[in-house]
């Protein structure tokens, strides 16, 4: 996990030509995204399509995502950061110390580290996509970082955000954050938003974790330590 102090972002969306402000609390981000090890140490399966511990799984849902992050809380002894309803309904338990999808404006704070333009490097050396990946994911953390420690935070698989997309026009559908392996240029920027039904399994779709940093108080001056580069392994 990489550690992120607060600050703000601003957010877009290409389709209604709209940006928005947003202000990031501290929080911690993973480096890479989760692993097909990693999910098959928490869930004991291995759904994707594309073999080997150390590439990024795909092939899950939001919803399996909610349930990994879940799994994996309550194997570290941390309070699951959802509750799950009987309608098939879900809440995130903002003060809850346990792993959950980052919010959108997370990820793309986490993935900007910083800089302004579309990408935080040259996009072959930081990302797998569609100009080289010979149609393939690749193992996590092959390519260079971003200025805070990130991996793949572009190209590899696309990750699942929290977010509900535009509830207005496409109801439940959810966030999508980053490019994947099959995607091209344009697809590969930080402020990309794609959007998926919650149930859908992707080929090209992963999900990297998070948790929040909590604090005495929400007004303590200490709640809010800016760690941008401080890793901690879990």
């Amino acid at each position: 996990m990489v550690a992120i102090g607060e600050g703000q972002v601003t957010l877009s969306d290409r389709r209604t030509q709209r940006s928005w402000p947003v202000t990031v609390a501290a929080c911690e981000v993973a480096a890479f995204p989760i692993t097909q090890a990693q999910y098959a140490e928490v869930t004991g399966e291995r759904p994707s399509a594309a073999r080997g511990d150390r590439r990024p799984v795909e092939g899950v849902s939001w919803w399996d995502a909610i349930g990994f992050c879940n799994a994996a809380s309550l194997l570290e002894g941390l309070t699951p950061a959802y509750r799950l309803q009987d309608d098939e309904q879900v809440e995130w338990d903002t003060v809850a110390d346990g792993y959950r999808l980052p919010a959108e404006a997370e990820w793309e704070y986490a993935c900007r580290a910083g800089s302004n333009g579309p990408r935080y490097g040259p996009l072959d050396e930081i990302a797998w996509y569609g100009g080289n990946s010979d149609d393939r994911s690749h193992e996590v953390g092959g390519k260079r970082p971003n200025a805070w420690g990130f991996y793949d935070m572009l190209g590899n698989v696309w990750n699942w955000c929290w977010d509900i997309y535009d509830a207005e026009v496409y109801g439940e559908y959810r966030v999508l954050r980053g490019g994947g392996w099959s995607d091209q240029q344009w697809s590969c920027r930080a402020s990309v938003r794609r959007r998926s039904h919650p149930t859908f399994r992707i080929d090209d779709v992963g999900f990297r974790v998070a948790r929040s940093l909590t604090c005495p108080s929400p007004t303590s001056s200490n709640c809010h330590t800016r760690l941008h580069a401080t890793r901690s392994r879990p």
